[in-house]
């Protein structure tokens, strides 16, 4: 029986980070992931380069970028753990990056200086009295809680036992890299319980009918003010949008479906640094080129041209257009209402909303509060973060603040 401090599950941004942090504080860590690559997940994020954290994340304030029943819970892992210490780790390995829009930091050459910097911090234990062993793959095929002795685990290359057990094993989102709900069984298994999960950071589609006239603007791209829900519930983003063959994607959309609920619209103004009205009107009175070629003064003609379409009353010149007309078609396309069928999925998602209930879990140290040296962190928590690094910085925050709870765990 192969004797540990602490095991943990998942080999992910979050584990991989904790098992470092944890070796590094003096502890043997073992960590177990059944997929063969190690942080798969990492390594295609960011298209190749990871988006790592987000200069824009405040602590204080973790309301205005995460998605959760109480999105609160994650300010004192976020508060010990911030950008800046990202930044500091990266530049200590010599790892470049740079700055995007709206706070984004992606790696200079690729996501895969990102993995080994991870590889050779959990390297690093060795030289503080710790280690990091991974077993991959390797199949966890049960867990036990044994008091008095801790967490029994069976697994294809043999038992092992350790006090502490960390459950790093990420959410539902993207299988065919290894995702599971095995984190989720975990949970309920020790009586703790898990918040409805649906995909977020997804292309929302809408029925073929609904879409039919949109189809042949698939692949193109524009800024637009997207939104949902209603009064205090109401959530918008500026931000690019993606039109595809089956709805729509893009910063703007992958945004809002962490908040989209299914059977409500999305109102999106297509033109959103334009009075499209006043310009409209205007230009009735100065030009004599068609609608559809004034539109495309502020949108893509591709656009314009399949907006019109629509409706007789705008196939004409803008001079000879009603009045009425034209502020019925600048109101479309400042308030296009559609309500999606759906989203692509988990297979496309790039998070899953939803996880273990955070009242379940100390926000100090992400334990389990009923179940002694139980710890869950990273994506299986219901914390979601928003497109833009917000999801590894709470897989780094969370990650060190239960690194530093199974130190004192043991020291007590």
């Amino acid at each position: 029986m192969a004797d540990f401090d602490a095991v943990i599950l998942g080999a992910g941004a979050a584990g991989l980070f904790c098992a470092a942090q944890a070796g590094q504080r003096g502890l043997r860590v073992l960590l177990i992931d059944h997929s063969e690559r190690v942080a798969e997940k990492v390594r295609i994020s960011g298209g190749g380069r990871a988006n790592f954290t987000n200069r824009e994340l405040d602590p204080a304030a973790p309301h205005q970028h995460f998605v959760s029943r109480n999105p609160q819970f994650c300010r004192s892992a976020l508060a010990r753990f911030t950008p800046r210490d990202v930044i500091a780790l990266l530049d200590r390995h010599a790892v470049g990056w740079h700055e995007k829009h709206k706070g984004q930091l992606f790696c200079d050459r690729s996501a895969d200086d990102l993995i080994n910097l991870l590889l050779a911090e959990c390297e690093a234990a060795r030289a503080a009295g710790g280690c990091v062993e991974r077993w991959q793959p390797c199949r966890v095929h049960g867990v036990q809680w044994l008091p008095g002795t801790g967490y029994r685990l069976d697994t294809e290359r043999g038992p092992v036992q350790a006090p502490a057990l960390v459950v790093a094993t990420g959410g539902l989102s993207i299988p065919k890299i290894g995702a599971s709900g095995f984190g989720y069984e975990l949970a309920r298994q020790f009586g703790l319980k898990v918040t409805d999960t649906r995909p977020g950071l997804v292309p929302l589609t809408f029925d073929a009918a609904t879409w039919a006239p949109y189809v042949p603007l698939a692949g193109l791209s524009l800024p637009v003010l997207i939104g949902t829900g209603a009064g205090k519930q109401r959530t918008q983003f500026h931000e690019d949008l993606l039109f595809t063959h089956r709805g729509l994607s893009g910063p703007a959309v992958l945004q809002i479906s962490s908040y989209w609920q299914p059977g409500t619209p999305l109102v999106i103004d297509l033109a959103p640094d334009v009075d499209l009205a006043a310009e409209l009107l205007t230009a009735k009175a100065r030009s004599r080129k068609l609608v559809a070629s004034q539109l495309a003064a502020w949108l893509p003609q591709r656009l314009a041209d399949t907006w019109v379409a629509q409706d007789a009353a705008w196939q004409r010149p803008v001079n000879e257009a009603a009045d009425k007309a034209l502020l019925r078609l600048a109101e479309r396309l400042k308030r296009w209402s559609l309500t999606p069928s759906g989203t692509e999925g988990y297979r496309k998602a790039e998070v899953t909303v939803g996880g273990v209930d955070t009242r379940e879990l100390s926000s100090q140290t992400l334990e389990a509060r009923r179940q002694p040296g139980l710890f869950f962190i990273g994506e299986v928590v219901d914390v979601t973060g928003w497109l833009g690094g917000y999801n590894f910085q709470w897989a780094w925050a969370s990650a060190h603040a239960c690194a530093e709870a199974l130190a004192a765990h043991r020291n007590t």
